[in-house]
């Protein structure tokens, strides 16, 4: 294919962990022989209809992973969070984002560091870090095809807010994809990866986690649908790729073990999966 190539990576005895974080190594058709390719092919579909027939849920997160994390969406919410620390306590800006840091390394996200704090911002909050400019964000029309294709319910699961996941959504060509978009609001202002957050997202749309499956690019975030049941998929960045994310967020040391697949192109991920289960 040439340049940055998509992985399909069931986990197992190809994926390796180090202090670098998830590695996986795939070469889509290692063997010259194209007898060999389409045995190596058919073992491959096998696989994901054992893992993914059954599912009737589809769980998608929202930020860096129905978008690549070299789009400029996450360092622009990351910058308006600076910007209303910086407001909200009169810091300079090495302050607040040291601030921003820690709120994020103690409780997963900053919203969660201000309540822990009882500082009552979270609507004011939400709708200000989330007033970002997305016409950069290119549409997808592969991932698009693709979420349409699958069989089931498609829900977004999100630790930002409702109107974020439905404009970024919109601008992506996935607009009218997805039953809902559940967000920190929704999850009483508690991030994933608590289990109350999955546990209140279950509760609302009635889902049993035996029969779905979730996609994230923070493997931590896995760690509980795992738990209950769910096939777990972590979308990373490609070989090479800017990654604007968190270091500890790249690095997937954290809940590796509850990872399922890993891929670097959700888009051709999902087309591989839905021609296996056709």
């Amino acid at each position: 294919m040439g340049g940055l190539r998509a992985t399909i990576l069931p986990v197992g005895s190809m994926l390796c962990q180090s202090s670098g974080g998830l590695l996986g190594k795939y070469d889509e058709f290692p063997a010259t022989d194209a007898s060999a390719r389409s045995t190596l092919g058919s073992a491959r579909d096998d696989r994901l209809r054992a893992s993914f027939g059954h599912v009737t849920t589809w769980v998608f997160d929202l930020d860096n992973t129905l978008y690549p994390p070299d789009s400029g969406i996450w360092p622009k919410i990351n910058e308006r969070i600076t910007l209303f620390l910086i407001d909200l306590f009169g810091l300079d800006g090495q302050s607040a984002r040291a601030l921003h840091r820690y709120y994020y390394m103690q409780h997963g996200t900053t919203l969660r560091g201000l309540i822990e704090e009882n500082i009552d911002a979270a609507e004011r909050f939400l709708e200000f870090v989330h007033d970002i400019d997305r016409s950069a964000l290119k549409p997808d029309p592969v991932l698009a095809r693709e979420v349409a294709r699958l069989r089931g319910r498609k829900l977004i699961f999100t630790n930002g807010s409702r109107d974020h996941a439905i404009l970024t959504a919109r601008q992506l060509g996935l607009d009218g994809l997805f039953e809902d978009a559940f967000d920190i609001v929704a999850a009483s202002l508690t991030p994933k990866p608590a289990e109350a957050a999955y546990r209140a997202f279950c509760d609302r749309y009635d889902v049993d986690p035996r029969q779905a499956a979730m996609f994230e690019d923070v493997a931590k975030n896995l760690a509980v649908p795992k738990a209950k049941g769910m096939t777990t998929v972590l979308v990373t960045a490609k070989p090479g790729q800017v990654d604007h994310r968190e270091l500890q967020d790249r690095a997937g040391t954290e809940g590796a073990a509850a990872v399922d697949y890993i891929t670097n192109d959700l888009g051709q991920f999902l087309a591989r999966l839905n021609a296996g289960l056709a």
